[in-house]
């Protein structure tokens, strides 16, 4: 079977030509070489790796997580992968929270601002400047 060129590599796993050349560049996904044709072809094993790429960045990972991830010969194991997931998992939850927080401290300001006095709606009030002032 012969390998992908870039522009069917990058259709078959629903990217941009540019997208593989900037993962190629990172460091993420190696520049195969070229062919009898004078084309440089993917092979199978590239294909899986971009599509690896591609789930890790849907799951939040980061490129140089990514990179982590793959090591220098794709070499990491499922704990590694689990580890890794384990740990971004825990920062998401912890960001949940952080923004439950903000809503909730949104929702709050809302409800102050529609039922209380102007005075009372701290948005209004910019520092150094009396409330009364403050143009709506």
């Amino acid at each position: 079977m012969t390998g992908l060129r870039i522009g069917k590599l990058a259709a078959a796993a629903g990217v941009s030509v540019e997208t593989i050349r900037f993962y190629q560049r990172k460091g993420l996904l190696g520049l195969p070489e070229r062919r009898g044709s004078g084309f440089r072809e993917y092979t199978q094993a590239d294909q899986r790796r971009l599509a690896f790429i591609r789930r890790a960045r849907m799951l939040g990972f980061t490129l140089s997580e990514i990179g982590d991830l793959l090591g220098p010969a794709e070499a990491r194991s499922a704990a590694d992968i689990t580890s890794a997931a384990e740990a971004k998992l825990a920062a998401v939850t912890g960001q949940i929270a952080e923004l439950n927080a903000l809503a909730c401290r949104l929702r709050r300001l809302m409800r102050v601002c529609a039922h209380g006095s102007r005075e009372d709606c701290v948005a209004l009030h910019l520092p150094g400047r009396p409330a009364q002032s403050q143009a709506v």
